[in-house]
């Protein structure tokens, strides 16, 4: 049957052999997967990569008995389960380069767990030894750290309920707690705790993350969970965009009638610990790299990539550019960008195997000037008050201790604050964008006169603030930017030096 774009098939298991010839799918049964992974906190990122390796692997044959459970801990995530299970959860997988597309279903993903108070169908799920990974991807700032000591934030009102209530958890990493518990008490061993956020040394995030946890309501499961477990650092990579009506009209014109599919660029890198206490997927023979030294491409990815990031997107907001393919178009802001990276940036990153710095700066140039991927600066620039801590704020660290500038990391801070005042320069409104925008909002406000009100955000900038250099150059670049403008401020550093 040949489906025309004005009559797309609904996306399901009875469908799939009905579907466009050019589209792919799974070759496999799907019938006959069993579960082996869970992962918490399924958005279009998981669904782009991880799941992707997965079910590349099931397309050769291997790993049926990988299949995943999808799951979620908050009640908004109860309508993604809502829109998979209606498609038997599959994924319409839109891969777009800057010159063509192409589209796969893939199918990796086999149930999705009830979103329920007390956590209970994730926690049985996780408790049964078929379950030997339990994955996350729950955003860099969903680990409850606490930005004085960089430990676990015991005074974090979930965390208390979870450590005072362990068998009724709110939090994933109580739910990983109370599975843990049932596993040990059946005589089983732990399943592998796998971190995909943007975070450097995000396994050993989460392992502070549940151990501390167990720590205090049981210090001996604890220590078990501690001794026996895994929680192997990675690195991910794939610019995946917010899906919206232009992505499902996308997936319409392609022949499918998809409630969420997911586009992507032309770009998948993985980079793990081979640290896994209960077996793991072959995921090396679709592409992913086991190494002893994922710090090293973390500290690449995440600096140049995710803080570069940032660079961007709130220089893009102010100037009303509307995605980062937009922002690496406007000649100020590309130019700003190229120069943060190779005089503040790149001297304090290491080569990895076969990629210099500059290398991979050129690299991500072109993946960030695709204009076929609408990654909207807005989604970019979310959740700053744990962005510019994880990606930015550790250069500014690293850099004065080396002899470096700061310059322009201080005006990507400039640039945040002056952003967090909500008002672009062209008048239109900068909606909340932020967990913690209120207070962004008035330490905003308050620098417009007293530039130093930012800074002395002591949760965010800590000792960074102390650093001369870096405060004097804040003071004088968010001073212009309220006086002259941004693009007078990235013009003036632009022509430095």
């Amino acid at each position: 049957m040949t489906v025309s774009v004005s009559d797309p098939l609904p996306l399901s298991d009875a469908t799939l052999d009905r579907l466009p010839a050019d589209i792919a799918r799974p070759v496999y049964d799907r019938a006959a997967l069993t579960p082996g992974m869970v992962h918490i906190g399924l958005g279009n990122f998981h669904r782009a990569h991880q799941a992707w390796y997965l079910h590349r692997l099931m397309q050769l044959g291997a790993a049926r008995d990988w299949a995943i459970l999808g799951a979620g801990v908050r009640s908004y995530d109860a309508a993604m389960r809502e829109k998979l299970l209606a498609q038997d959860c599959l994924t319409t997988l839109i891969e777009l380069s800057p010159d063509s597309r192409s589209a796969e279903v893939t199918g990796a993903m086999i149930d999705y767990l009830p979103i329920e108070e007390g956590n209970a169908s994730l926690i049985r799920a996780m408790a049964d030894p078929a379950i030997r990974i339990v994955a996350l991807t729950v955003t860099e700032g969903g680990y409850h750290i606490d930005p004085a000591t960089g430990g676990l934030d015991t005074g974090h009102a979930d965390i208390r309920h979870d450590a005072q209530n362990p068998d009724r958890p709110r939090t994933a990493f109580g739910a990983m707690v109370a599975a843990l518990h049932q596993r040990r008490a059946a005589g089983h061993g732990p399943f592998t705790g796998m971190s995909c956020d943007n975070l450097r040394g995000n396994g050993d995030i989460l392992r502070q993350a549940v151990v501390g946890l167990a720590r205090l309501s049981d210090p001996d499961l604890a220590g078990w969970i501690d001794s026996e477990g895994a929680f192997p650092n990675s690195m991910v990579d794939c610019i995946v965009p917010a899906t919206g009506p232009a992505e499902r009209a996308l997936a319409r014109d392609l022949g499918i009638a998809d409630e969420v599919p997911v586009t992507h660029e032309n770009y998948r890198q993985w980079v793990l610990e081979d640290a896994f206490c209960a077996g793991r997927p072959d995921w090396d023979r679709v592409g992913a790299t086991f190494t002893a030294d994922v710090h090293s491409y973390e500290m690449m990815k995440i600096r140049i990539l995710n803080a570069g990031h940032q660079v961007l997107a709130n220089a893009g907001e102010l100037l009303s550019q509307g995605t980062i393919a937009d922002c690496m178009a406007h000649p100020v802001i590309r130019a700003f960008f190229r120069k943060v990276q190779t005089e503040e940036i790149l001297p304090h990153i290491d080569p990895v195997p076969d990629m210099t710095p500059d290398q991979y700066l050129d690299l991500i140039e072109s993946r960030f000037a695709n204009p076929a991927i609408r990654d909207t600066t807005r989604r970019v620039a979310f959740d700053g008050s744990s962005r510019h801590p994880g990606f930015v704020l550790p250069i500014l660290h690293d850099a004065p201790a080396a002899g470096g500038p700061v310059e322009g990391l201080a005006l990507v801070e400039a640039l945040w604050a002056r952003m967090c005042a909500g008002q672009r320069e062209d008048g239109t409104v900068i909606e909340p964008n932020d967990p913690f925008w209120a207070d962004l909002h008035q330490a905003a406000n308050a620098a417009k006169t007293r530039p130093l009100a930012w800074l002395e955000q002591s949760g965010i900038y800590a000792d960074t603030a102390a650093d001369p250099a870096f405060s004097a150059a804040f003071v004088r670049w968010l001073t212009l930017i309220w006086q002259d403008g941004t693009e007078a401020a990235l013009a003036a550093y632009i022509g430095r030096g």
